[in-house]
């Protein structure tokens, strides 16, 4: 045996049962693994029997072989695991053969397998009351992943769970993250650190504005923020075009106010500002009203106004009018008179990317300048509007900047750091770990004295009341399903401190004005759709407020193996750190066939021969020829007219999909409610 296995680097002992396990190893690799049981002579300890182990089997040899191995090893080292009494045992029997060992502590997993690996403070991993090595723990995890029914988790989040495996040197802390526990040492993933761009801050007193406004500014603020001042020094009060975007609460929505609001109170014209949900114009109304409805007229423009169209709220002579995207667009294609627009403010100008809202912004952004130059060639007094379009996230800001042909004002400032945690949990075990976050955020309090908020983000209306009913503190649902008196209600008692928490879907993420300190996601979908990386920016950045918190808090509660509809490709694990480390998506208008004969057909009813000029610039591009073909096939114009059907298709921002499931139903004999269900049943099968 000693001529076949040659040079020994290491002969390692382990005791097992009442036999040693002898490992032998060359070159840091396994040569072979025996048995040795010793026997008590007068000479003290000898060798007794000797096996190699081969396979199930054992191979009996010479005990002198073992001898002679033990001769030719360069080290002989003895498992600390080993019995202070077995060690000394064999210590006695190698010293009559004028040989030493010494004790090192090993990986019992490793040594009870046949492997030699020693162990140190820096490498060894505490699992239960004993210390393993690093891999016997990365098998030991994964092990406890298949058990937990986790054991598909995807390579990034393995590698997170592994990295902090070595990091804590603890399996059971590492157990214990994947049981929903919230360490924030383990979960903690980074801090987004708070930052400050050098700028020159501009006094109000300086500012040249309409009287009133004037000294409205000048009695709320001293200078202006950052980001404002960048706004006024590149010509805002001008009557330049700008995007202006910047972090949330850092001052952006003031920017289109001031400019809408000087504008309005000169003469120049009304401002009206866009938002893309009614809960945001909602809001929006109500301020504008208490800030400046002593001198301006202010009114809403939104779903219900467009729908039922009786014109008790809205009002098309007011000098501000807040409204919906979709809500301005109505009026265009229904061909309200708005009277002269001075300023346009569009808010979260970002969803231009998103697949179903993005090509009708874009739209109606083209029909508005429309609405406007047209009106500007037949009224001598009247320039034109100005517009602002603001943005939090924007993966592309010079481009989109020069598609909108406007001035880019980039203020990057964060102003409170925020931390990111992600922690791993079962969907059941969420709502629990929801508690114990808002529980703890709300009983603490910042340096400016306010206690800690949260806001929970989660995939549907019912999760929302499912949630906030296991909350042992005051929170609310809040969602575009709840009337506008509960929305109030939810929003005042959230800026009282009366609620720890609200559970929202959407609404919130948009910017309606909660100063939260902490952003908890329940899912990483919004409805059946995983987020995007711009749609979880702006979520996230709803945590924390430099007026009220020291930093902001978000918590990913993320489900290993989830997905939440079969049209999901990714699992949630995987969603969550491609978000945590994703690059901001570029705002682009993408254009399928039923978005260019949707957005074409509202424009040639806006614009008639001239639809392609405003179909040009557009941000998007659109295959106006295939597009007006299409019309034409579907009998939704008639030469450059309008049928009646298609006016009925525009009015109510029909997909040429659904206009014709409405008419199949119609002419099948269906009623309104069984069409509406078809509907939804084809919606779901898609």
């Amino acid at each position: 045996m000693s001529k076949q296995v040659g040079r020994v680097d290491t002969l390692f002992v382990h005791e097992t049962n009442d036999d040693f396990l002898v490992v032998v190893q060359r070159d840091g690799e396994r040569v072979f693994r025996a048995v040795l049981e010793l026997k008590e002579t007068s000479a003290g300890p000898r060798p007794a029997k000797f096996r190699v182990k081969r396979g199930s089997s054992d191979e009996p040899r010479d005990p002198s072989q073992f001898v002679e191995l033990a001769r030719r090893a360069e080290r002989i080292r003895i498992s600390q695991q080993t019995s202070k009494s077995r060690r000394d045992e064999f210590r006695e029997m190698l010293e009559g053969y004028q040989l030493e060992a010494l004790v090192v502590r090993t990986c019992r997993f490793c040594a009870s397998n046949g492997r030699y690996s020693p162990i140190t403070g820096e490498t060894a991993i505490k699992a239960d009351n004993e210390h393993i090595c690093p891999d016997c723990a990365k098998r030991e995890l994964e092990r406890e992943l298949d058990f937990s029914g986790t054991g598909t988790m995807t390579k990034a989040a393995q590698e997170r769970l592994e990295s902090l495996l070595l990091e804590t040197q603890d399996l059971g802390r590492i157990s214990n993250l994947l049981k929903g526990g919230l360490d924030p040492d383990l979960t903690k993933f980074d801090t987004v650190s708070a930052t400050t761009d050098d700028v020159d801050l501009v006094p109000t007193s300086t500012l040249d504005l309409d009287p009133k406004l004037q000294s409205m500014v000048e009695d709320r603020f001293d200078t202006l923020l950052p980001v404002q001042s960048l706004a006024v020094e590149n010509g805002l009060f001008e009557g330049r075009d700008q995007l202006v975007v910047s972090a949330t609460a850092t001052g952006k929505t003031l920017v289109g106010e001031l400019a809408g609001v000087n504008r309005a109170l000169e003469g120049k014209g009304k401002m009206l500002f866009l938002v893309p949900l009614v809960a945001l114009a909602n809001q929006k109304h109500e301020d504008f009203e208490e800030r400046y409805g002593d001198d301006l007229n202010v009114t809403i423009r939104v779903g219900a106004s467009r729908i039922n169209d009786d014109g008790n709220r809205f009002d098309p002579n007011a000098d501000i009018i807040v409204g919906t995207y979709e809500g301005i667009d109505h009026a265009l294609r229904t061909g309200k008179d708005l009277g002269d627009i001075a300023t346009v403010v569009i808010d979260e100008v970002h969803t231009l990317k998103e697949d179903e809202r993005g090509h009708r912004l874009d739209g109606m952004i083209s029909r508005l300048k429309h609405y406007c130059e047209e009106r500007e060639q037949r009224r001598e007094r009247y320039d034109g509007a100005q517009y602002v379009y603001l943005s939090a996230t924007v993966g592309n800001p010079e481009t989109l900047a020069r598609k909108l042909r406007s001035t880019l004002i980039e203020f990057e400032e964060r102003p409170v750091p925020i931390e990111r945690h992600v922690t791993f949990a079962d969907g059941r075990e969420k709502p629990d770990i929801i508690n114990k976050l808002v529980r703890r955020e709300f009983d603490t309090k910042s340096s400016k004295g306010y206690r800690g908020q949260t806001i929970v983000f989660t995939n549907s209306r019912r999760r929302c009341h499912e949630i906030s009913r296991k909350l042992e503190y005051d929170a609310a649902p809040y969602h575009a399903g709840l009337d506008y008196r509960r929305r109030k209600q939810v929003e005042r008692q959230f800026g009282n401190q009366d609620l720890a928490a609200v559970v929202t879907t959407a609404a919130l993420a948009a910017g309606v004005d909660f100063p939260a300190s902490q952003v908890v996601f329940d899912t990483l979908a919004m409805g059946i759709e995983w987020l995007s990386v711009q749609e979880f920016e702006q979520m996230l950045g709803r945590a924390g407020r430099p007026d009220y918190h020291d930093k902001g808090t978000v918590y990913l509660l993320v489900e290993p193996d989830a997905s939440y509809h079969n049209s999901m490709e990714m699992t949630e694990d995987e969603v969550a750190f491609k978000l945590l480390k994703g690059e901001m998506e570029d705002v682009i208008t993408v254009y399928d066939e039923s978005a260019a004969a949707e957005e074409t057909l509202a424009n040639i009813i806006v614009a008639g021969k001239k639809a392609k000029r405003l179909n040009d610039r557009m941000l998007g591009d659109v295959p106006t020829k295939h597009a007006v073909g299409k019309l034409l096939e579907w009998k939704f114009i008639d030469g450059f007219e309008p049928t009646p059907l298609g006016r009925a298709v525009c009015r109510h921002f029909l997909a040429p999909r659904d206009a014709f499931r409405i008419l199949g139903g119609i002419r099948g004999g269906l009623s309104p409610y069984d069409i509406v269900a078809e509907m939804e049943l084809a919606d779901e099968e898609l």
